[in-house]
């Protein structure tokens, strides 16, 4: 078996590793760090909570600190992209963690605190940046940092940094770092976007894709409940009353409905808290901290904690409102069923739902069981893959098998991305 000690690490990583028991990298790990120390660029394809942010963090510390060279005022040696706050302030927590015997300056930029204050955390340059792009480019325009020292970008997660509409930033922040750079870009699935942005940003890349864009956790018992539009409140109240231990996330998918559904649990006496991209970031921070600590049980978001976000002691995900982007579905349910434990994810479907319930089970190949074990409606059978099932499948290569183009056969359906409909600045602010 591979342990971090076989992967080419310096002494000072490895000890890092060892003082928080990490002995055996996981899939991504393994392939991509040797990868990275060779100074290739990299196109990763890795579901959230796979490892990505030590498969690029601890080669990009090593590189750094072979160099040892301090960084220029105002001015960033590495730089990491985030969609949102709270992955960025996650990612800056595990670098600050592996970087703490190489004594490497690990600052996080975000929107939502104020723009002074990160502007003079950078004055003395930092060795790695993590940063929201919309923050970045404030940053940039007032002249708090510049990026033409930059000798490695990291895009993570750059699928929602797309959904997010931020491919006019990322353009534009391709253009301010230096050519002559290691790229290395992550994403959880592999739509035609990503593609033509590896297409971009990349420079003869070497592909590393440890899991399908489909999957879902073994270990995840998976069920649907059938309700109309006026059921979900009583369903979620009652499940969540009769599990007075769950740790439970509720997603839904619009920030108003959010606050709805946690001003409706909070009535009922089950105290929770609303997570979404209109909350300050004070409020953001507070909201996930307490569900974090275990002080509220009951965490309910929108798809801002769908990715990344790393809670332990998950036990339950519900699905109030169905997404409307199918591969969302695979994000928010692995939250729980983390690290070895199992989980229970709970979709609501309303009628006007089953047409995303269907998108759902033909990206994961098989029928969710219902909830209470009764028939699924007459007009939901038979409209997926694969027999009915209290788990999804695991999609494998539908052509024959898999190449190491972007955008080669074995991956999951192409959707088409909605184009943006004005609101995608707006949609930068919230998450950056």
């Amino acid at each position: 078996m591979t342990s971090f000690n076989d992967l080419g690490l310096n002494a000072e990583l490895l000890k890092a590793l060892s003082a928080q028991n990490f002995v055996t990298p996981t899939p991504i790990q393994e392939r991509a760090i040797p990868l990275v120390l060779q100074d290739k660029d990299l196109l990763g394809i890795a579901q959230t909570g796979t490892g990505k942010t030590a498969a690029f963090g601890l080669p990009l510390l090593q590189r750094l600190k072979a160099q040892d060279r301090r960084p220029a005022p105002k001015s960033c040696r590495s730089l990491i992209l985030s969609p949102t706050r709270e992955l960025a302030g996650q990612i800056a927590d595990h670098l600050r963690s592996y970087a703490r015997f190489t004594h490497q300056h690990v600052a996080c930029v975000v929107g939502g605190v104020p723009v002074r204050k990160q502007a003079i955390a950078l004055n003395k340059g930092v060795d790695v940046l993590v940063a929201t792009p919309g923050r970045l480019l404030d940053l940039v325009d007032q002249r708090a940092v510049q990026l033409h020292d930059v000798e490695v970008l990291v895009l993570d997660e750059a699928d929602q940094m797309l959904d997010l509409g931020f491919i006019h930033a990322l353009e534009r922040i391709a253009k301010l770092v230096p050519n002559k750079r290691q790229t290395l870009l992550f994403s959880a699935t592999m739509p035609n976007s990503i593609a033509g942005l590896a297409a971009k940003f990349l420079n003869d890349p070497v592909r590393v894709e440890v899991a399908a864009a489909a999957t879902t956790a073994d270990r995840i018992d998976q069920k649907i409940a059938f309700v109309q539009g006026g059921g979900k409140a009583n369903l979620l109240r009652e499940i969540l009353s009769d599990a007075p231990d769950a740790r439970a996330l509720v997603f839904t998918r619009t920030k108003r409905g959010a606050d709805r559904v946690a001003r409706d649990l909070e009535t009922a006496g089950l105290q929770s808290n609303a997570l979404h991209g209109n909350k300050s970031q004070s409020q953001r921070e507070r909201a996930l901290g307490a569900f974090r600590k275990g002080k509220a049980r009951i965490l309910v978001a929108t798809d801002i904690a769908a990715r990344g976000i790393d809670v332990s002691g998950v036990t339950h995900v519900i699905n109030y409102d169905l997404p409307n982007v199918p591969e969302s579905y695979v994000h928010r349910i692995g939250r729980t069923a983390r690290a070895g434990a199992s989980g229970l994810a709970i979709s609501f479907c309303s009628p006007d739902e089953r047409t995303y319930l269907r998108d759902i089970e033909r990206l994961t190949g098989g029928h969710l069981a219902t909830l209470d074990g009764s028939s699924r409606p007459a007009e939901m059978s038979g409209n997926s893959r694969g027999p009915a099932s209290g788990k999804a499948r695991k999609s494998g290569p539908r052509n024959g098998g898999s190449d190491n183009r972007p955008g080669g056969n074995g991956q999951a359906p192409q959707r088409k991305r909605r184009p943006n409909n004005g609101n995608s600045q707006k949609q930068q602010r919230l998450a950056s």
